[in-house]
């Protein structure tokens, strides 16, 4: 009975007066508004307003992975202050703006409550914690020292999502340049560009090839325009469809991504700081080795990485060391494969992979900047090739204007 009532329970936001007069406000959870009241009286408040909490246009949002990790840095610091696990999740859910996080927590709450433990109550939720959360929660209870793993985990996820947002921001810009001048080249082909043809065909002289050319482009993307369109949504449903659905073509795309210029070397040091925190994380917690590469290998993000590790895996189980089995992969420098050969023979495998992923952190950040600073230029010359390059094929025939004449 007490799990269906903590299920029931829903955010509500309040305004009131204390017993001393003052206006204050805040939220509570409730299975009513009556409820609500209830509470607020006991405290000695006045409630003026209740309302369910809602967000703008009734969307319900979603759970990003930035949120999991602010989640697991507030249940860890509530845990170290010696707030009760319950408690913490209700202060969390009641204080989080956005509806599907507060679901999220209040679900996990009710199962907690009802004497499920953390582990299995999160293990529910494979969309929001993977194997490698699940796992270092399990860890942590059985240790009695959860809240030093969760710091952990909230270590480990601002780490990997600050990567993840360093490379989104130094996409970001060249993505958009790149999406408005191909917004403002086909305004010209569609609208300003015939303009220019009706004006010219009063010249009486025969127009220069390059304009004659992007004239004829202009006609067709008028004519076919539609088809071009319809070909390029398609295109991109099916690769996205296709990616999700095919092993095989997220395997090739993973690894020609490894192969591109400026971007592939990125995308391997950033697998490579993922695997070395991952493993870190995993063997800092007590976890056995051949399990945490199961975990290291989901995290890593890419594909070729991921069948690495669990050839790395099958490797140690039969009794090989992780430095000959990382040596066979063929995908870890000679440099990383040394550190974590230091680290087997030291007993402190998790301390050199610690400093693995932070010198390949540093590394991708440097690799960053230095993406941003060259593509800012190369998308400039692309812009001004697109947007200049039909500027002046429609001016050409003006500079003939005068010899007609």
């Amino acid at each position: 009975m007490a799990e269906t009532a903590a299920l029931k329970q829903t955010p509500f936001t309040w305004e009131g007066t204390d017993t001393r007069g003052n206006r204050v406000k805040g939220k509570s959870l409730a299975a009513s508004e009556a409820a609500v009241r209830t509470e607020l009286r006991r405290q000695g408040v006045v409630p003026q307003k209740i309302r369910k909490q809602s967000t703008l246009f009734g969307k319900k949002g979603k759970v990003k992975p930035a949120d999991i990790a602010i989640f697991s840095r507030q249940l860890s610091t509530m845990l170290s202050a010696g707030i009760p696990l319950v408690q913490a999740f209700e202060i969390i859910g009641v204080g989080h703006d956005n509806p599907a996080v507060q679901k999220l927590v209040l679900d996990i709450k009710a199962d907690v409550e009802g004497g499920t433990s953390l582990a299995d109550a999160i293990s529910k939720h494979p969309l929001y914690f993977d194997d490698l959360f699940v796992n270092l929660v399990e860890a942590g209870e059985q240790a009695g020292a959860l809240e030093t793993l969760l710091d952990k985990i909230a270590t480990y996820k601002e780490k990997t999502e600050a990567i993840k947002k360093k490379i989104k921001k130094a996409l970001f810009y060249p993505a958009a340049v790149l999406a408005v001048a191909i917004i403002v080249t086909l305004i010209l082909l569609l609208f300003v560009i015939p303009q220019f043809e009706s004006l010219f065909q009063g010249f009486g002289a025969d127009l220069p090839g390059f304009t004659r050319m992007v004239i004829d482009l202009s006609k067709f993307v008028q004519e076919k325009g539609w088809m071009l369109l319809i070909l390029t949504v398609a295109g991109v449903a099916a690769f996205i469809y296709t990616k999700k659905r095919s092993r095989s073509f997220r395997h090739f795309m993973d690894r020609m991504a490894l192969k591109m210029p400026i971007v592939g070397p990125i995308l391997t040091k950033a697998a490579i700081a993922r695997y070395a925190r991952t493993l870190s994380t995993m063997f800092s917690a007590g976890v056995p080795l051949v399990e945490a590469l199961h975990s290291v290998a989901g995290a890593t993000g890419n594909i070729v990485y991921e069948q690495g590790v669990l050839r790395m895996r099958d490797e140690v189980s039969t009794g090989q060391r992780l430095q000959r089995a990382m040596e066979n992969t063929g995908l870890f420098p000679n440099m990383v494969v040394q550190m974590i050969a230091v680290g087997e023979e030291s007993g402190s495998l998790d301390d050199m992979s610690s400093k693995v992923a932070d010198f390949y952190e540093e590394d991708v950040d440097n690799a960053v900047d230095s993406m941003s600073s060259l593509l800012e230029p190369l998308i400039m010359a692309i812009l001004g090739v697109l947007v200049g390059g039909l500027v002046i094929a429609m001016y050409l025939p003006i500079f003939k204007l005068g010899a007609v004449v």
